[in-house]
């Protein structure tokens, strides 16, 4: 009771297995992998139980981001130009694809979150939800949602991505451009498609796995937290 094993039929060996499984692909296993893995009834069982397992994967609230951290944005959502043409959106760029930011400290945790209304607020209110003001460097591009950053505690370096600048010492933004091309990568190969409802289930488990990388004990982590 209590716990993501409630009101299932499924003996623990087999969640076990599916826990094991999504703590260790590091991009991710689709819930049709899993249903082929456990021999589920149904496609439906083997959804369930994976998205009751994204749910535990919770990294536990600590101190703020210190270091040398990034902040970064990115956009999920396929290409227009892959889309069926009654699907295709007129517009180019971002229009269509699902807003999230993240923060990383270098060598750190990562905190990702998907943004429903893009604005300044929303971005600069993220932002100091978990970067520590005693980070001793912040580093962001050159979204204008980070705007008014500049005047403030955080006195962050931007990297002037328009100008072709992606690296100047210690100021980029590169390892976080890592995590968001792992994420996206696990979506476009093993999930095929994320809606945005669901979208926070699968940051969790990929920012899980970063967060606890080193950690030998990732498969009792969920255990606890489930």
């Amino acid at each position: 009771m209590g716990t993501l094993f409630e009101n299932t039929k499924y003996p623990l060996t087999i969640w076990f297995k599916v826990i094991y499984r999504l703590c260790q692909s590091k991009k991710g296993m689709s819930a049709l992998q899993i249903h082929r893995m456990i021999g589920s009834e149904s496609y439906r069982t083997a959804w369930s139980m994976c998205h009751r397992v994204r749910a535990a994967m919770t990294t536990e609230a600590g101190p703020q981001l210190v270091g040398q951290v990034e902040v970064d944005e990115t956009y999920v959502g396929g290409k227009e130009r892959n889309k069926p043409k009654a699907k295709r959106s007129p517009l180019n760029g971002t229009a269509g694809k699902i807003p999230v930011i993240g923060a990383l400290a270098r060598q750190g945790f990562v905190v990702a979150k998907v943004i429903s209304t893009p604005d300044t607020p929303t971005w600069q209110g993220f932002v100091t939800a978990p970067v520590s003001l005693h980070a001793d460097l912040v580093v962001t591009d050159e979204h204008p949602g980070y705007r008014h950053l500049a005047g403030s505690e955080y006195r962050p370096e931007t990297g002037r991505h328009g100008a072709a600048e992606y690296v100047r010492g210690p100021v980029h933004t590169q390892t976080i451009e890592s995590f968001w091309s792992l994420l996206k990568r696990g979506i476009m190969g093993a999930f095929h498609h994320v809606s945005q409802h669901y979208l926070p289930f699968y940051l969790n488990e990929f920012t899980f796995r970063h967060n606890y990388r080193t950690d030998p004990h990732l498969f009792e982590r969920v255990l606890i937290a489930g």
